[in-house]
């Protein structure tokens, strides 16, 4: 039943987001008349049932009017993004091509230690893997052709930019660089003390967050489903996102969540962010939210290889998620977490506010930092084992994590990981 009193955007219902209602009621705040010509960033679910005459119809009228500007693909079916005022919000909710409508709301970016710590480093030297012929492509703000990366073989081997549409790799932040060397850095600069838990996984950089590590939604899409369509043709076997957003809706609606998900029954294995907004409970973020994908909390491993000392980090986000999961799914170090530094980007620049190791290194903290420490031991277990499905590769993540810390999931071990994906091997083939 509405409220009378209540605006007519409280009253919408499902129709549009608690994230618009909230940008909405902002507005209104800031004009009261709803007259204005300022407009939103929405994404719009379209209504799988409506015909192709009644989408254009929508379409063609949310043009009609000045500052409202929306048809613009996402690569989902039935999804576009663009401009909308509230006055045309208003106008267009109950027209009949639409299902929903969502604010197209900001997104933002949430090793020598840490790869002994997890036990990357036996892996590489008792087991011999090093994520060679896997591709981990990490969104963020970009990738640095960093001599850990490059150096003997360029190992970045294909970059989309989102932002500017450049084609070199680049990144005017730094966030992506460093994750990027959680991943794969090989430690040339550093006598191998901060390489990476893949020092030979191939990268695939994708740019959807600008020099200041903000982004929105849509952007973010867009680079997922641009993974998506070049799976094959870059062997991506691992997403890497240590970036989310607020979380307002069900995974089952939230657009991330449902692009992350598309991904994963792709064949892709997605590793996410919880978040820093701990510890606080229910504080997990998009798309960490999804049930699918490997949501990635962080520890502080005080600095030492030895993990008995190691404890949740204070900031990394907490569960259960607004489905009332549990969550994260495991966690792995990511506070003073060291890796590469892009020069003259945004980090760089803030130099102060981090642990400036040299040049070539950086200091960082957060579950972006756990988020590619795991996706570079995934990339360990799907060399040991090509075969492994998504599904396949979290089951054995968490079996293989002890219970080591106050929560229900473990604390990841790589040794143990690769050591299941190589016999799990011999299961498959008896159930071939």
């Amino acid at each position: 039943m509405s409220d009378k009193n209540a605006l007519w955007f409280e009253n919408a219902g499902r129709k549009l987001d608690p994230g618009l209602v909230e940008q909405l009621r902002f507005n209104k705040q800031q004009d009261p008349s709803e007259t204005g010509d300022h407009s939103i960033s929405v994404i719009v679910y379209l209504n799988k049932h409506s015909d192709t005459e009644q989408k254009h119809d929508f379409v063609t009228s949310c043009h009609a009017e000045k500052n409202n500007s929306i048809g613009n693909e996402l690569g989902l079916e039935d999804t576009l993004y663009g401009q909308l005022t509230p006055k045309m919000v208003k106008k267009m909710k109950d027209h009949g091509s639409v299902d929903r409508i969502f604010y197209d709301r900001d997104v933002k970016a949430f090793l020598d230690v840490a790869t002994k710590g997890v036990g990357a480093t036996k892996v590489q030297e008792q087991l011999g893997f090093t994520g060679d012929d896997v591709t981990v492509a990490v969104i963020d703000t970009g990738i640095h052709p960093h001599p850990d990366l490059i150096e003997s073989e360029n190992r970045i081997i294909a970059f989309k930019d989102f932002i500017q549409d450049q084609t070199d790799p680049y990144d005017d932040n730094g966030h992506g660089t460093h994750c990027a060397g959680d991943v794969a850095s090989s430690g040339s600069q550093s006598d191998k003390k901060y390489m990476g838990p893949a020092p030979k996984a191939s990268l695939v950089g994708v740019k959807v967050l600008n020099k200041d590590g903000g982004g929105k939604l849509s952007t973010i899409v867009k680079g997922i489903v641009w993974c998506i369509d070049h799976k094959d043709e870059y062997n991506i076997r691992v997403l890497s996102l240590s970036l989310g957003a607020e979380a307002f809706e069900s995974f089952r609606e939230d657009p991330l969540s449902q692009t992350v998900q598309k991904a994963w029954h792709h064949g892709m294995v997605v590793c996410a962010a919880a978040g820093n907004d701990g510890p606080e409970s229910q504080t997990i973020s998009t798309p960490a939210i999804n049930p699918f994908v490997m949501t990635v909390g962080s520890t502080d491993d005080h600095n030492t290889p030895k993990r008995s000392d190691d404890i949740i980090a204070d900031y990394s986000s907490r569960g259960p998620t607004i489905d009332s999961l549990i969550k994260p799914d495991i966690y792995a170090p990511g506070t003073k977490i060291t890796s590469l530094l892009a020069p003259e980007s945004t980090l760089a620049a803030e130099q102060q506010q981090h642990q400036m190791v040299n040049e070539s290194y950086i200091s960082l903290s957060g579950t972006s930092m756990a988020t590619p420490i795991v996706a570079g031991v995934v990339a360990l277990m799907l060399e040991a084992n090509s075969a492994l499905s998504p599904n396949d590769v979290k089951s054995i993540l968490q079996a293989t994590a002890p219970s080591e810390l106050d929560d229900l999931w473990g604390y990841m071990n790589a040794e143990e990981a690769v050591d299941m994906a190589q016999r799990y091997s011999q299961i498959q083939l008896v159930t071939k």
